[in-house]
């Protein structure tokens, strides 16, 4: 088994975790969209919620579908354009827009697009599902968690004044506190994403 993330931090914190539970896996610093691998080298390639941050989902399509076998299994989860989680990433967008010309990483949880994007090269299956975040705190100590260790939230913060990481912090509170079904000690909010598995062909 192999990880691959271009994030350094996240990559020590999976080795730590798979050295805990006596796991063997290579992990390599790479980039979803020039997978440092063979053509046909797996027979799963997976993704839960990653690439869908690539700025060039094309090239992310066309690389899993070199380093996957024939017959084998792209298995990926986005989120839902109206989850969310979308308009958590709108928020972000908000504070610190994207470059022009990116697209939106939640089209990667669009049925439609996914299929475009990997066009007659592959047997494609999606799913609707729905994740629950349950937390045993409100929602802003569930904000300070992510922009603790969300890449996305992190990114967008480190590009801002003070003053306007401290309104963006706080919508984004708004936000979790709109959507809970928990109360005030317990943050309980739904998300809807799609999984898609891909067969090469």
């Amino acid at each position: 088994m192999t990880g691959l993330d271009h994030a350094p931090n996240l990559l020590e914190q999976a080795r730590a975790a798979a050295q805990r539970q006596g796991l063997k896996i290579r992990f390599i610093e790479g980039d979803a969209e020039e997978l440092p691998f063979e053509a046909g080298e797996f027979d799963v390639v997976m993704s839960m919620f990653g690439a869908m941050f690539a700025p060039r989902p094309e090239r992310v399509a066309s690389e899993f579908l070199r380093v996957c076998k024939r017959g084998g299994r792209i298995a990926m989860a986005s989120w839902a354009p109206t989850s969310f989680q979308a308009e958590t990433f709108k928020i972000n967008a908000k504070y610190a827009p994207p470059p022009p010309g990116v697209p939106a990483p939640v089209l990667w949880g669009d049925e439609k697009v996914v299929r475009e994007r990997f066009g007659s090269s592959a047997e494609v299956e999606t799913w609707k599902r729905e994740v629950v975040f349950d937390f045993p705190f409100g929602p802003a100590k569930v904000v300070e968690l992510f922009r603790t260790y969300f890449g996305p939230t992190q990114v967008a913060l480190a590009k801002l004044e003070p003053a306007k990481q401290a309104a963006m912090l706080a919508e984004m509170t708004d936000h979790w506190a709109s959507a809970n079904e928990g109360d005030a000690n317990r943050t309980l909010v739904r998300g809807e994403y799609l999984e898609v598995h891909a067969r090469p062909i």
